[in-house]
């Protein structure tokens, strides 16, 4: 029977023939990864790789299986990997439940069905009521809320983090990690995060690899 969570074989990163990185290893439902390291170490380029769109200049190989399900085999849309990046990247000609509703499985039919699940998840990161507003109205740490909620009612496999915290200040930061990592534990879905920041680390517990010394 295949493991649950997140695993990892020999993938491994490369740029012009030298190899950046490379990691086997197991991320259980609901826990994380934390990947650290310097800028061009290839923290990036390995969520790249596992998410679908790696950079063409950079080479990736070995499989990332999700609960027993082969994703590097899969196209980019198949792979339900959910990504938050360090801007929250929200569609600007859309409300707020419109980028939401954006990213919903064509698996959820019918209108008041989409609109109470977007409802739903909005409350669920404390934005209840907020579906109608301009994204451009919303605070940085509404807006990356936002973001969160997107990626959840997409209903991922896995999520990958890419120091989604680090333009947030001190204090949206840590409410942010608590909120990202408490939902990923409910919904038991094995994480990625890299980061710079040691006190990102310390917030996700679980195992910490450091890379490009």
């Amino acid at each position: 029977m295949a493991a649950k969570g997140l695993s990892l074989d020999k993938v491994t990163i490369a740029l012009d023939g030298r190899v950046l990185l490379s990691l086997t290893r197991h991320v259980p439902p609901g826990s994380v990864l934390t990947v650290m390291g310097p800028s061009g170490a290839g923290k990036s380029s390995l969520l790249a790789y596992l998410g679908g769109f790696l950079d063409p200049a950079f080479s990736g190989h070995g499989r990332a299986t999700v609960d027993g399900v082969e994703i590097t085999a899969l196209p980019a849309e198949e792979r339900r990997v959910g990504i938050l990046f360090q801007d929250p990247l929200l569609f600007p000609h859309m409300s707020v439940g419109g980028n939401l509703a954006f990213a919903l499985p064509e698996t959820v039919k019918g209108r008041a069905k989409r609109v109470r699940h977007v409802d739903e998840a909005l409350g669920e990161v404390g934005l209840a009521g907020l579906a109608k507003r301009d994204p451009a109205t919303l605070s940085g740490g509404q807006k990356a809320r936002v973001a969160l909620a997107r990626v959840l009612v997409s209903q991922p496999r896995m999520l990958l983090l890419d120091e989604p915290f680090s333009k947030l200040d001190m204090e949206l930061r840590q409410q942010m990690r608590q909120l990202v990592f408490s939902k990923a534990r409910e919904r038991g879905l094995p994480v990625l995060l890299v980061t710079h920041d040691e006190a990102d680390a310390d917030a996700a517990g679980g195992e910490v690899v450091r890379i490009g010394a």
